[in-house]
C-alpha cells in the first residue's frame, strides 16, 4: 500500500501549475513535436524542475487531461442537476466541446498519436464517467434519447466533433447532424 500524497508546497504547486500553461499552449501550437525542455524553458524553469513533476510527456498530456476533466465533471454535475432530462444532456454534450474547443492541448491529448495513460488520472476519468453515465441513462430512461445510447457514446461523439474543431471542419453542424439521429422525441 503507497503512503497518502502529501500536498504540494505553494512553490511547487505554481511550478506544476506554470508547466502545465506552458505544455498546453504548446502543444496547443506544435502538437507532439514539443519537446520537455522546450516546455521548461516556456514555464521559466529548470529541465529538472519539470521531470520532478512528470516524469515523461505522456505523463504531461496525462495532466492536462486530468485538468480539463476536474472542469468537464463541475460541468456535468451541473448538467445533472438539470431537471429536463434532454437538456440536460444537451448541456453536458455542448458545454463540452466548447470546453474542448478553447483547449487544444486536451483535444491533442485525447486524439493525438499515442493514448493518454488514463491510469495516471483514473479519479478523475471515473467522476466524469459516472456523472456522464447518470445523464445519458436518464435521457434514455425518459425516452428522450435512443434506448441504446450509451456512455461510451458519448465519448464517440465528442471525439468526432473534437476531429471536426481543425482547419475549417464544423463541430456544430456536426453535432446537429449526430443528435437528429439519436434523440427520440415523443410522438415520433
Amino acid at each position: 500500500m503507497s503512503a497518502p500524497e502529501r500536498p504540494l508546497r505553494a512553490d511547487a504547486r505554481r511550478n506544476r501549475e506554470s508547466v502545465l500553461d506552458a505544455a498546453g499552449e504548446l502543444f496547443a501550437q506544435r502538437g507532439d513535436a514539443v519537446q520537455m525542455d522546450e516546455i521548461a524553458e516556456r514555464a521559466g524553469l529548470g529541465v529538472g524542475t519539470l521531470y520532478r513533476h512528470f516524469a515523461d510527456k505522456q505523463a504531461l498530456l496525462a495532466a492536462i487531461i486530468g485538468r480539463r476533466f476536474e472542469a468537464m465533471t463541475a460541468l456535468a454535475r451541473a448538467a445533472d442537476e438539470t431537471e429536463d432530462p434532454w437538456t440536460a444532456f444537451e448541456t453536458l454534450l455542448h458545454g463540452y466541446l466548447e470546453a474542448a474547443q478553447a483547449d487544444a492541448a486536451f483535444r491533442f491529448a485525447l486524439l493525438g498519436p499515442e493514448e493518454p495513460r488514463w491510469s495516471d488520472i483514473a479519479a478523475e476519468k471515473t467522476d466524469f464517467a459516472e456523472i456522464t453515465e447518470r445523464v445519458v441513462r436518464r435521457a434514455a430512461d425518459a425516452g428522450r434519447l435512443r434506448a441504446d445510447f450509451s456512455a461510451q457514446d458519448f465519448t464517440l461523439i465528442t471525439r468526432g466533433a473534437m476531429a471536426n474543431m481543425t482547419g475549417t471542419g464544423d463541430w456544430r453542424r456536426y453535432v446537429t447532424l449526430l443528435l437528429d439521429g439519436i434523440h427520440h422525441r415523443p410522438g415520433t
